[in-house]
């Protein structure tokens, strides 16, 4: 998973630029202290640490494997002054970390038990007129150009889709139900061409997982055209191919504190 994201913050990062700038627009001051709710391997807190220079981050993961490599990325970058790691499972309970002026969850919400639990005590931990935003990707990205295997992205999504792949619901109540005042819901296409050399290693990745949680419910032939994509020695593989495009949707949320 940690290659997952890593690779995912190398091909698709340059949105999040755009996103933090959108997020900026709905805050009424900078932000002192930020927090980074399943931070996992850190492209969410280093892109809120670029655009917000004299904050100080905080990165939270149950997983102390990302958060070791997020520390390690972050003296690289130049930031471990202004970044803190907290290993936390929050669904035990929201760590002691004090107060906080912008919390950020990115594709990490659906992963609690109880994310009206952990929203309350998202909204209680924020000072008045602090910001919180949500993430969420809505479907596995895309890579294959158009003439490709046509529709098998699209068949591999619906399946995916259908057996509840990343479902989360549209978290507009849920943060109202906290306290939340809903400023507004963006929706940000990403299409990445030419894709940078590590598309085809990411591509590869997104792929091989797909095709493996999938295997019993593709058709023959889509199983056989996934086979080839992902054979290295197929002149037709992903890992070999110089015309993958990434395509993906992320939708968020900027929820206000009063």
């Amino acid at each position: 998973m940690a290659d997952v994201l890593d690779l995912d913050a190398e091909v698709v990062g340059a949105y999040l630029d755009e996103l933090t700038a959108w997020a900026r627009s709905h805050t009424k001051t900078a932000p002192h202290t930020i927090v980074d709710i399943g931070a996992g391997t850190g492209s969410g807190t280093f892109a809120l640490a670029r655009r917000f220079e004299a904050a100080e981050v905080i990165a939270i993961d149950q997983s102390p494997t990302m958060l070791d490599r997020l520390q390690s990325a972050a003296a690289s970058r130049g930031v471990a002054g202004r970044l803190r790691t907290v290993q936390a499972d929050l669904d035990a309970g929201w760590p002691a970390i004090g107060t906080a002026d912008l919390a950020w969850a990115a594709s990490s919400l659906h992963h609690v038990a109880d994310p009206d639990r952990v929203l309350a005590d998202v909204h209680a931990a924020l000072n008045p007129g602090g910001l919180l935003v949500v993430v969420e990707m809505d479907a596995m990205p895309r890579f294959l150009p158009e003439g490709v295997y046509p529709g098998l992205e699209q068949r591999c999504r619906a399946i995916a889709d259908g057996n509840g792949w990343n479902s989360w619901p549209n978290w507009t109540s849920h943060l109202e139900r906290a306290g939340f005042t809903v400023a507004e819901e963006q929706v940000f296409d990403i299409d990445v061409r030419p894709a940078p050399p590590a598309a085809n290693r990411y591509a590869h990745r997104v792929m091989s997982g797909m095709r493996n949680r999938l295997a019993e419910q593709l058709s023959p032939e889509d199983l056989a055209a996934m086979d080839r994509l992902l054979d290295p020695e197929n002149e037709e593989s992903v890992l070999r191919r110089g015309d993958l495009a990434v395509r993906s949707v992320r939708t968020a949320w900027a929820a206000q504190r009063s």
